[in-house]
């Protein structure tokens, strides 16, 4: 098989496996992005992130991490529910964490992808990644077509919005490319105008610091900041607001993966008296692990205290 066939055969198999989306762009040094990472990490908008400053040239250089690397075959995993469970509460989770880790889940489905090119074209140097090693996701998924990098920083898609987990296998193969997304943001700013934290200082640049995603998982301090009480907008684990008002999400459609699905008690569960042992049941295999039972029922505590 010619290079034509095979990114055809690969792009088939991902749709098989229900991957949204996929798209397949030459591994290069990202200069563009170099300029950006580094006057990111200058404002110190990474916050106490340190880690973001770590492997800065293996961010950049895909083949610092698979010898001999040609391509990068991106893919995205539809997250959005069926039902927007938090929408009327006093506390909110974000729609990404409703189900189980997507890191497990993309992960069997990437390594799958790569056992099946193994077979259809004999050994190659490969390894995937979903958001777990010091590679610019959406930068590639850019690259390979699937979408832009919009004014709140999120990839997004024309027709299937921006509620989507983004993966993607670097390989040693070299493969048929596709032609980098456009900008389709035009001049609306609905993200930067909604963010509650004032978070997306201009188009494409977020201060992380100030990000609620970032005060309610990354950020460790045994309190949240006292400046942002009252701008958290009830979001005790990540935040949509900057997703929920883009126009582009009207074309977002639920998800067909079991593993998203949300505990059958996580509607109806009062997380403004969440016990460890409610803890340990609604989020045993979801994301929300990260911040640990202290680390969310601070978050819950700040934004139940008066200020």
């Amino acid at each position: 098989m010619n290079k034509e066939q095979i990114s055809a055969l690969i792009k088939s198999h991902a749709d098989r496996l229900g991957f949204l989306s996929c798209g397949i762009s030459r591994v290069q040094f990202l200069d563009e992005e170099a300029k950006h990472l580094e006057n990111w990490l200058a404002k110190n908008y990474n916050g106490k992130m340190a880690y973001m400053a770590n492997h800065f040239d293996k961010r950049l250089n895909p083949a610092l991490l698979v010898d001999d690397a040609k391509s990068v075959i991106s893919v995205l995993v539809n997250y959005y529910p069926e039902k927007d469970l938090f929408d009327q509460k006093e506390i909110k989770i974000s729609k990404y964490a409703y189900g189980k880790d997507y890191h497990q889940v993309i992960r069997a489905k990437l390594n799958e992808l790569i056992d099946i090119i193994t077979e259809e074209v004999g050994e190659v140097n490969a390894r995937c990644f979903t958001d777990s090693a010091p590679v610019l996701d959406k930068a590639w998924a850019e690259r390979s077509g699937l979408g832009w990098i919009g004014k709140n920083a999120n990839l997004i898609s024309t027709q299937k919005g921006s509620f989507f987990f983004i993966g993607e296998i670097i390989i040693d193969l070299e493969l048929a490319y596709d032609l980098p997304a456009t900008d389709h943001c035009g001049t609306c700013t609905k993200c930067i105008d909604a963010c509650p934290t004032e978070a997306i200082v201009q188009p494409q640049l977020v201060d992380g610091s100030k990000c609620i995603s970032y005060l309610t998982i990354e950020l460790k301090d045994e309190i949240l900041p006292p400046s942002f009480k009252d701008q958290m907008d009830g979001w005790a684990f990540g935040c949509d607001v900057c997703q929920d008002v883009c126009p582009w999400n009207r074309f977002s459609k639920p998800h067909t993966e079991e593993s998203f699905n949300p505990h059958p008690e996580l509607e109806s569960a009062d997380l403004t008296q969440l016990t460890k042992e409610t803890f340990n049941e609604l989020f045993r295999k979801s994301a929300i692990k990260r911040t640990k039972f202290e680390g969310l029922k601070r978050n819950i505590e700040f934004l139940k205290k008066k200020a």
